[in-house]
């Protein structure tokens, strides 16, 4: 198993950019996929970004696509997620996942395919 703690989170203004970090536990954390979702107040947990356990293939969500950089250092045991020109629609908690399932491919962005979580970070982005 891996726990998952999420850092960088807080209070920015519109424009401004964000890098939060995922620490994880274990000696294996080379061996899952990661990735972030959010949920903003009243709204569904949505897919941020994700990205492969080995060979660095990335995604980001159409809502954040040019603004959404999602990196690895395996060496670290840490996921980052970078996000520039931050708007107040990015206000959300922000949690970072992780994946074992050789179908990850298939789902990274759905909230079924991750089985490990972390606790959330609150990113706020004021206008």
């Amino acid at each position: 198993q891996v726990q998952l703690v999420e850092s960088g989170g807080g209070l920015v203004q519109a424009g401004g950019s964000l890098r939060l970090s995922c620490a994880a536990s274990g000696r294996t954390f080379s061996t899952y996929h990661m990735g972030w979702f959010r949920q903003a107040p009243g709204k569904e947990r949505e897919f941020v970004a994700a990205i492969s356990r080995s060979d660095g293939l990335t995604y980001c969500a159409d809502s954040v696509k040019g603004r959404c950089t999602i990196s690895r250092d395996n060496a670290k045991n840490t996921v980052y997620l970078q996000m520039n020109s931050l708007e107040p629609e990015d206000t959300a908690v922000y949690y970072c996942v992780g994946s074992i399932r050789t179908s990850w491919s298939y789902g990274f962005d759905k909230e079924s395919t991750y089985d490990y979580w972390g606790q959330g970070t609150q990113v706020t982005v004021s206008s």
